[in-house]
């Protein structure tokens, strides 16, 4: 269980710095090192301008630009003479650099839905459980044990599309329902109601105002597949969602809407791809998906130690028209890996607590 979810956080990363070498040398900049792993190099080998290298701690892996050292963040401040030197290149172009490592995660888990889509992914059925007196699918004719099979000619396959549907309602809602009728067999029907707005609560247990029908769901999971087309504009649906989940997440973290407590670390990322891992390659791949998906976002924050902080300094190059002041950058870049040892340890902290519980 272990070895399988440090081959996958291994991937992950090293998919990420996969996309950095691709546009790097699109760029015209010398790639001197890409490893897999880190620390003591224990294979090496050199094909044209760049070593290859595996090296002992098998958490991820880097590349090393030619003029790009973030152990001397001061040094990738200076312009380069040299062509092939990323130092040399416009703040454009670095910026295409530093994001396409978190493209690439993204772009991994738009895939690796992609796959689960044509594979098939276990859904809660839009089948109605329980309708709530005096709301509008109760004075409409919705019964318990109803399928609902269109909204406004849309096709539902799943609870999650028939609540998007809802949610994102702006008038009368057409709605064919599939029932079963003892005496006539299947029949079609079709109703129309207007859902009200009602509060509710968010991901985050917040409360919120919504869209309304009175319904919930039966809880009957099926098996839903995606083909051609489908499976394309599902994949990038699932990794839509999954970012914005993941910004928000963030976002509420500090602002303090969701407690320091929830971060995890290390340890339950290895906790859940191994369980992930056990319970067959759609729900692997959908867990594996979620945290290239994490890996990407996190990256793109503003702190100096990350891509986004890199992008950060070259929008203010490309605003104010020269570097930013050498001694502020390095202490940015001295409180960016301040912060992200503070989210390491907190998040190792945490699955302690959990264990120890």
């Amino acid at each position: 269980m272990i070895l399988i979810a440090l081959l996958v956080l291994s991937f992950l990363v090293f998919f990420h710095e996969l996309g950095h070498y691709v546009v790097a040398r699109m760029c015209g900049v010398r790639v001197e090192v890409f490893s897999i792993g880190f620390g003591k190099k224990l294979i090496t080998k050199r094909i044209g301008q760049t070593q290859y290298a595996l090296s002992l701690i098998p958490l991820g892996g880097y590349v090393k630009l030619k003029g790009q050292d973030d152990t001397q963040p001061l040094e990738s401040l200076k312009p380069s003479l040299e062509s092939d030197s990323y130092r040399s290149k416009t703040p454009m172009q670095r910026i295409a650099i530093l994001l396409a490592g978190p493209a690439f995660n993204l772009i991994l888990a738009f895939m690796l839905y992609v796959a689960v889509g044509i594979g098939g992914k276990p859904s809660l059925l839009p089948i109605v459980g329980e309708v709530k007196p005096g709301m509008p699918a109760f004075e409409a004719g919705i019964k318990p044990n109803d399928r609902i099979v269109s909204i406004n000619g849309a096709k539902i396959r799943t609870w999650e599309e028939l609540d998007s549907a809802i949610v994102n309602a702006k008038d009368t809602l057409k709605i064919e329902i599939e029932r079963d009728t003892q005496n006539l067999g299947m029949q079609n029907l079709e109703v129309s109601l207007t859902p009200i707005i009602s509060q509710a609560q968010n991901v985050f247990g917040e409360p919120i105002y919504r869209n309304l029908i009175g319904i919930t769901s039966q809880r009957a999971v099926g098996i839903v597949h995606y083909q051609g087309l489908e499976s394309l504009s599902f994949g990038l649906n699932e990794t839509l969602k999954a970012s914005t989940l993941i910004a928000q997440g963030i976002i509420k973290l500090i602002s303090g809407a969701v407690p320091s407590s929830e971060v995890g670390g290390v340890v339950s990322i290895v906790s859940i791809i191994g369980k992930a891992s056990q319970e067959g390659w759609v729900r692997f791949f959908i867990f594996v998906a979620l945290i290239s998906v994490n890996l990407g976002i996190l990256n793109l924050l503003p702190i100096p130690a990350l891509d986004g902080g890199h992008i950060l300094f070259n929008c203010y190059e490309m605003i104010a028209k020269k570097p930013p002041n050498e001694q502020i950058a390095y202490y940015l870049t001295f409180v960016g890996w301040g912060i992200l040892l503070f989210l390491m340890l907190l998040g190792l902290y945490n699955d302690i607590a959990r264990i120890a519980q």
